[in-house]
């Protein structure tokens, strides 16, 4: 399905926000079927929420990850160029706690640049009674925040890191259907609070980078070239999925889940 999209209108909100709600990027039934085919692996595989490189197992997330309508506008904020870093489920059960508080994506991640987008996308209805993403517009421009790390067991983020006294006032509720993604700038700040409706919400979480970026925590950490060139090979190469669920790479699978969250903490 080919969804047309307004670029310029599009992308300049993007640049000037830090941030782009909501994209159409599949329809509602396809994104059914994504949300389907995620909760048939959860019964063979168990909990995949928060799971990274699940791109490397679920044949499905790579396909979302490198659906033409998403990286068409990823294109238009990174250039041709284009790395797949990270694919992960955040899933927020039916009446649950589980939140997210304010943090800018980039604190903990180790890129030598911040040339990066977070793509987000439904496969459930993302809105203010099931816990859709808030952004704050323009914070991006005001680079990295200090943020407190907290032990908080229904914070999804790894350490729990928080950004004090935001101005909530100023917040932009990022609603989406199924099948429609936000993207957002890895300064922006954002944060989603507990799921209060009686469907699970469920959104795919995709990181792309420029391909001239270093990770400057390890040297061995991975990305896929999924658009243009990667005339700089600063990461090893993540393998996607070759069939619906990959039992071949399940053990690489869970060794790339350890070493993203050894790197992001």
């Amino acid at each position: 399905m080919k969804v047309m999209i307004d670029n310029k209108i599009h992308i300049n909100d993007y640049f000037e926000k830090g941030f782009l709600s909501p994209v159409k990027i599949i329809d509602q039934d396809e994104a059914l079927n994504h949300r389907k085919k995620l909760e048939d692996a959860e019964k063979k595989l168990g909990p995949i929420h928060y799971k990274s490189k699940v791109h490397t197992v679920l044949k499905s997330a790579f396909d979302i990850a490198t659906n033409k309508n998403i990286l068409d506008v990823v294109e238009k904020i990174l250039g041709p160029n284009i790395l797949l870093y990270n694919v992960t489920y955040i899933i927020k059960e039916p009446n649950s706690a589980s939140h997210v508080s304010w943090h800018q994506d980039m604190t903990y991640w180790g890129f030598s640049g911040d040339e990066q987008v977070s793509a987000w996308l439904a496969l459930s209805e993302a809105n203010d009674l099931s816990g859709a993403m808030k952004m704050i517009p323009g914070s991006h421009k005001m680079g990295k925040q200090q943020h407190e790390i907290t032990n908080d067991k229904d914070n999804v983020l790894l350490q729990g890191q928080t950004v004090r006294n935001v101005n909530e006032e100023l917040s932009v509720l990022c609603s989406l259907k199924p099948g429609q993604a936000s993207f957002h700038h890895g300064w922006t700040l954002h944060t989603s609070m507990p799921n209060k409706s009686d469907d699970r919400r469920i959104g795919l979480n995709i990181q792309y980078i420029a391909t001239h970026i270093k990770q400057l925590k390890n040297e061995k950490d991975t990305a896929i070239c999924v658009r243009g060139n990667d005339e700089f090979n600063h990461f090893l190469k993540d393998e996607p999925a070759k069939v619906e669920i990959d039992f071949d790479a399940l053990e690489r699978f869970k060794e790339l889940d350890k070493q993203y969250k050894k790197t992001a903490s």
